[in-house]
């Protein structure tokens, strides 16, 4: 049974609009998902899964052709001895990790993701990797952490990737602490846009967490300050302010508005002139609105509707409200952090139906009912809605593209403008 209650009754902060939690039945992918875009931003890293056959299925298929090539991912498949208790796991993940790192020498990190059978879980893997590390000192780190589909859905499980990689930093007791770390993994060109925006404003030094090295993931100190480029980092921001960081509240870098309120703050933060700031930022931000123009066209007045998936929801609904002029009927996601969202809340200001957690069958029922011009919701939900006539768009599809920054502000109109002008084409 479906149970709704106030975030307000647990939460001490005050937020606008009430965010209400209803509790029930998910339709997520799991965390291991996240390996997919986490493999390919550090390039030097190795992801093996301990888990079964399933786990195995769901990385290829995610991972869609990536799976011709070899990746820097593998599963070491519990067997039917393993289930039973007949064979020592541990011995087993010893053996599976010297055959790996025999076979691929060039791995610098490795790490050791949990999933949900319950061998899986009882197994201790940051014992594991303790265990390896000591083994294989000097050779190569080892880095443990849970991508379990019963703690986590798809995107936090890259925050408990991150988090562990904040913990790991604290090792490194000779590596200068960056001023600015930017926290959530972003697309190599974003990247670069980025730290030449930065460059131009005179911040700096700056990291990016994480690296594309395993050599140079940041560690924070009580100078660094930290901006999230994703929204789902709730754990990470925890364990970079417990080494004396400070986590600036900014809305998240999607569009012109929120690129430029992203930016914004870092510039206030470091005591940017406002005069440099405007300067540095007036072609960009020119050239985002145009192109965000274009697509408001295509989107004025159109209906959205959010189902929980991502975490990228509210900011999402920000965009599409402010600068796209569409109507957002509804929005649950997953798990809502008032601290990271402050900012995004400020600017979204009251809305009638918000909802944090969600229940399946509930929050289906409730988008039939509005029938929305689109539904931005997970693969799983997106068939069956297609075929009750209900326009979708997967969330999945917004994690895996470029759409942080002034230059992919248009490109990301253009992801929610494109299901509706397909489906205008394909009307008889």
């Amino acid at each position: 049974m479906t149970e709704a209650v106030l975030a307000s009754d647990s939460t001490s902060i005050s937020t606008s609009p009430v965010i209400t939690v209803e509790r029930g039945q998910r339709a997520v992918f799991c965390g291991l998902t996240s390996i997919v875009w986490l493999h390919r931003k550090i390039q030097d890293a190795f992801f093996l899964v301990v888990g079964s056959r399933t786990c195995a299925h769901l990385l290829q298929s995610a991972a869609g052709v990536m799976i011709f090539a070899e990746p820097r991912f593998a599963t070491a498949i519990l067997q039917d001895r393993d289930l039973a208790g007949m064979a020592d796991c541990h011995e087993e993940l010893d053996r599976v990790v010297e055959e790996l790192l025999a076979r691929r020498p060039e791995i610098k990190t490795l790490f050791l993701v949990g999933s949900c059978p319950s061998e899986v879980i009882k197994l201790d893997l940051n014992n594991a990797a303790s265990r390896l590390q000591t083994r294989h000192s000097g050779r190569v780190r080892m880095v443990a952490y849970s991508g379990s589909g019963i703690e986590t859905t798809f995107t936090q499980g890259e925050d408990k990737c991150l988090t562990e990689l904040v913990e790991a930093s604290k090792s490194r007791k000779d590596q200068k602490s960056p001023a600015l770390i930017i926290a959530g993994t972003l697309s190599d060109i974003v990247e670069d846009q980025f730290q030449r925006m930065f460059d131009a404003l005179g911040i700096g030094p700056i990291a990016f967490l994480p690296a594309r090295s395993g050599d140079t993931m940041p560690r924070a100190d009580a100078n660094t300050k930290v901006l999230l480029a994703q929204p789902y980092l709730t754990e990470t921001a925890q364990a970079l302010k417990g080494q004396g960081a400070t986590i600036l509240n900014a809305p998240f870098p999607l569009g012109a508005e929120g690129s430029l309120l992203w930016f914004k703050a870092a510039a206030d933060a470091f005591g940017v002139a406002d005069t440099l700031f405007d300067e540095v930022t007036a072609a960009p931000l020119a050239r985002a609105r145009q192109a965000v123009g274009y697509q408001r066209e295509k989107l004025k007045g159109k209906r959205i509707a959010f189902l929980p998936d991502s975490q990228l929801e509210l900011p999402l609904a920000r965009f599409l409200a402010r600068e796209c002029e569409m109507n957002v009927e509804s929005i649950t996601t997953p798990f809502h952090d008032p601290h990271i969202m402050a900012s995004e809340l400020e600017l979204f200001g009251d809305h009638p139906d918000m909802i944090e957690g969600g229940d399946l069958e509930s929050r289906l029922e409730h988008v039939r009912e509005l029938r929305p011009d689109l539904t931005v919701c997970g693969m799983g939900i997106a068939n069956p809605l297609e075929a009750e006539g209900l326009r979708s768009k997967w969330s999945i599809e917004l994690i895996f593209s470029p759409i942080q920054g002034f230059d992919q502000a248009g490109d990301l109109a253009g992801l929610f403008s494109r299901p509706l002008t397909r489906a205008a084409r394909l009307e008889v």
